[in-house]
């Protein structure tokens, strides 16, 4: 796993990122949420608009690639905050999620003071606490999704980068 390459997402990758994320969407998330949940994602990475904000640089995205396959994909919105971070589950537990936060910390993540924000899935929040991540709040459901908004201070970029 080691060969793993992270690098930054081009137009061409869009749509396999897109279907990775939904694939495993289906498979660790989906069961716990309601249909409305379910395609309330589905239309959020199927999108246009979501499609377009990539293109033009509103929409940071970065891959995780064995060679020509993309097996994760990490995106970034608002400057700071995570809004996609999946990885193909025949490389969970290999640190490619950890190498993605990080690619995305050091690629998009400007300033001293290095602040960045998630709505966790519940399959991920114990994840993002490894990284050193905190909850800011409770869990929320809006649009059939449930969350637990977190945030972390550190610099994740020199650590695992």
């Amino acid at each position: 796993m080691n060969d793993i390459l992270i690098d930054i997402a081009k137009a061409e990758d869009w749509e396999d990122a897109m279907e990775l994320a939904w694939r495993t969407f289906l498979k660790f998330e989906a069961p716990g949420y309601s249909k409305e949940g379910t395609d309330h994602f589905l239309e959020f990475i199927s999108g246009q608009e979501l499609y377009k904000m990539f293109l033009c640089g509103e929409y940071k995205v970065v891959v995780a690639r064995d060679g020509e396959r993309i097996v994760g994909v990490a995106s970034l919105r608002a400057g700071n905050h995570i809004s996609l971070l999946f990885v193909d589950e025949r490389y969970h537990k290999h640190g490619i999620a950890t190498r993605l936060v990080a690619a995305l910390q050091r690629e998009f993540v400007t300033g001293e003071c290095v602040q960045m924000t998630v709505n966790a899935a519940p399959y991920a929040v114990g994840f993002y606490e490894k990284l050193g991540f905190i909850k800011t709040d409770d869990f929320k459901t809006a649009d059939g999704i449930t969350y637990l908004p977190m945030r972390c201070m550190t610099r994740l970029d020199e650590q695992y980068g």
